[in-house]
């Protein structure tokens, strides 16, 4: 009975870990959200980390952490540096933009594990809805083994499109405001 209980746990161990070999090498979440207001009043809330601060979603998480800017006030250069107990330590840097339609950032986690994604965010008119802006916020990057064999347990598109969600409908909030 020990033996074929053992047996059992081993094979099953052996599919886990042989299913998350075969998973897709880089991973990709996106959320959009529409929101009732011009692209550059929104643009301006993205392009500059001090705004971006204003509504992002993993600052909530960790009202302790600390945080230093850098670089210039807004566009490729700016960048922001975190420490803190529960999001970690990391950096994001925007590395490039097209005003008032697109700002990519390259984000570097170094604590509580290494990773190095870039987001983008995409601001798009609304064709059918005048005065209105689909905003869509994506990540991607590498997926190493290890987080191959989260993803057998934890849905990291969920996990991440949550706090996507949470921030873009706080975008929402304070641009239809301003």
């Amino acid at each position: 009975m020990f033996k074929t209980l053992l047996i059992a746990i081993v094979a099953i161990v052996g599919l886990v870990l042989i299913y998350a070999a075969t998973r897709p090498d880089t991973f990709h979440i996106a959320r959009t959200v529409r929101i009732q207001a011009p692209p550059e009043r929104i643009y301006a809330l993205i392009d500059s980390l001090r705004n971006f601060n204003r509504w992002n979603p993993f600052e909530k998480k960790d009202p302790n952490m600390k945080g230093t800017y850098g670089g210039p006030d807004v566009g490729p250069g700016a960048s922001y540096a975190w420490t803190g107990e529960k999001i970690g330590v990391g950096q994001m840097i925007i590395v490039d933009n097209t005003a008032p339609s697109r700002v990519t950032m390259q984000l570097d986690f170094i604590k509580p594990f290494e990773a190095h994604n870039m987001a983008d965010f995409t601001l798009t008119p609304a064709a059918d809805t005048p005065g209105a802006t689909d905003v869509t916020w994506a990540m991607h990057g590498p997926s190493p083994y290890v987080s191959k064999l989260m993803e057998v347990f934890v849905s990291m598109d969920k996990m991440v499109g949550n706090d996507f969600e949470s921030g873009l409908h706080d975008l929402k909030t304070l641009a239809e405001a301003s």
